[in-house]
């Protein structure tokens, strides 16, 4: 079974939205703006590159990296890997052509039969609505969470409100940097 890891920047207070500058939202670009660049508190980002094998999308997401990543040098990693988006209204014409194979996965289910295949692991950016529905579905194995010493009260959160049975996990990575970033890598027990 693949491995399905969850990686996000997020706020001490849950959010994840508009972590680069996307329009209309308050606070956006809150990960440049607000916090001093620090080149080690990313170092996961580019290992997030070489472990994954696949990426999955929701599809605003996508819609969001897929005009602007596959130009992108520091992105060259998932370039050549398979991508899956999670949509029922994209269409194969609604794809682009030049970040190479791309899917469209129409259910969670399908997502489910995802990681049942072989291949390493599966990785999972941006997407609030996707990160969600994978978690109150069981389906992540892992987060990936790099968490910024801000409060920034409204937004789309990585967690649901969902009320269901407690989901333990184990801190299996952490640091904390001197922007006041901390990495937090923590594996789902089942």
């Amino acid at each position: 079974m693949r491995t399905l890891i969850s990686t996000a920047f997020v706020s001490l207070d849950g959010v994840m939205e508009a972590p680069g500058g996307e329009p209309g939202y308050r606070n956006s670009g809150w990960t440049f703006k607000d916090v001093e660049f620090l080149p080690e508190a990313y170092e996961l980002k580019n290992r997030e590159q070489e472990e994954a094998t696949a990426l999955l999308l929701g599809r605003a997401s996508y819609e969001a990296f897929s005009p602007v990543w596959p130009g992108m040098e520091e992105f060259a990693g998932y370039k050549a890997m398979p991508k899956y988006v999670v949509s029922t209204k994209l269409t194969d014409g609604d794809l682009v052509s030049d970040w190479g194979e791309t899917t469209i996965l129409r259910s969670l289910d399908e997502v489910a039969a995802l990681k049942e295949t072989e291949g390493g692991p599966i990785i999972v950016h941006g997407s609030t609505e996707l990160n969600r529905n994978l978690a109150d579905a069981d389906l992540i194995d892992r987060y990936h969470l790099l968490v910024f010493p801000l409060l920034l009260g409204a937004g789309k959160r990585l967690f649901s409100t969902t009320d269901k049975d407690a989901q333990k996990l184990k801190l299996v990575e952490h640091e904390a940097y001197a922007n006041g970033i901390q990495k937090n890598v923590f594996e789902v027990v089942r």
